[in-house]
């Protein structure tokens, strides 16, 4: 038996249905838009249509049910009488479309509790994901900025991440100058690079569907005194909320660490978001190192760390390295330099 499905099937109470294509994935490796998994006490069936049987067929483990390609309209007949289901993915129409068969039983976040902590193959994939983000980097870093748009350092950014091997950009390359990276959520646009403007990068690539991510801030020539001043408090509270990762501690107590620095220093209503987050197959998954969410670390968990100053009108920093929580201490697989970066 596949032994991430015999880990989730201890925690069950009844049956779970689960719908999610990532979840899916992560339990039997079957990349597909159309498909549900269901572990039951002693079976697991694929339900799956006809486009994607043949890559279906012999997954260890999995007893294959090939369906009609609306496949939920079909698939309450094929449930037993009372069934979990993953309440956060199952659409409300899906919902509806079993609930004539079944009696539904909402379950929050099984298979998201078990992908927190990541094996040997998975963070040997991240490793390699969070290596090729790194020698982008280092190769974007000999460009010039100015006068390029945002837009064309973006497109530059991911064409360094191909060209190193990467499956593709785990998201949208964030390239922000100027006033526009005092957002922090910025998405590149024609904007001209000046000088003496801070640039905030933040990017990752795939490998194997694993994310790596990574953000830097460069300047282009001498920045303005408080912008200055603001990338040195960002990364001394970076460097704080990085001490802090570690086994069993939690993910508030992490963000207030980091956040103290910056409040500290009067900056605190210009770090608005969390400090960090997991990943994984996802881009942003548990375990969460943010003050309204909780979470707890342990060994194996692969978290971001990403304090922000967001000055409006001015600019702004963020500083992000990738790091695996080990017994020992946090293992930063982020290796491209934080010192300011200038470049033309």
């Amino acid at each position: 038996m596949n032994d991430r499905i015999a880990r989730l099937r201890v925690t069950l109470e009844e049956s779970l249905l689960v719908s999610s294509e990532v979840n899916i994935r992560y339990l039997t490796g079957f990349v597909s838009s159309n498909a549900a998994l269901l572990v039951e006490p002693d079976r697991v069936r694929l339900f799956t249509d006809f486009r994607y049987v043949e890559a279906a067929r012999g997954i260890p483990g999995v007893e294959l049910v090939e369906t009609p390609r609306h496949l939920y309209a079909h698939l309450g007949a094929k449930l037993p009488g009372r069934v979990g289901f993953e309440a956060a993915h199952l659409s409300y129409d899906r919902y509806e479309q079993l609930a004539g068969d079944v009696e539904l039983v909402p379950s929050s976040g099984p298979v998201e509790a078990l992908r927190e902590v990541k094996d040997q193959g998975e963070l040997e994939l991240i490793g390699r994901a969070a290596g090729i983000t790194d020698e982008a980097y280092t190769r974007l870093a000999q460009e010039p900025f100015a006068g390029r748009s945002e837009r064309e350092l973006a497109w530059l950014m991911e064409g360094f991440l191909h060209d190193l091997g990467a499956d593709g950009v785990a998201f949208e390359i964030i390239v922000a100058s100027g006033p526009h990276a005092a957002l922090p959520h910025a998405r590149p646009t024609e904007r001209v690079v000046g000088v003496g403007e801070a640039v905030i990068v933040d990017a990752g690539g795939r490998m194997g569907g694993y994310c790596s991510d990574c953000t830097r801030t460069f300047a282009t020539g001498k920045l303005p005194r408080e912008l200055a001043r603001a990338y040195a408090v960002c990364l001394r509270a970076q460097e704080t909320g990085l001490a802090a990762v570690a086994p069993r501690a939690e993910g508030r107590a992490v963000d207030a660490e980091a956040r103290a620095v910056i409040e500290g220093e009067g900056l605190g209503e210009r770090f608005g978001h969390g400090l960090g987050h997991g990943l994984g197959l996802d881009m942003h998954e548990g375990p969460w190192l943010n003050p309204e969410l909780e979470s707890v670390l342990a060994p194996g968990n692969v978290v971001t760390v990403e304090p922000g100053i967001y000055l409006p009108g001015l600019g702004g920093v963020r500083i992000e390295d990738l790091v695996v929580v080990r017994e020992d201490g946090p293992e930063v697989l982020s290796t491209f330099t934080k010192e300011l970066a200038v470049v033309g």
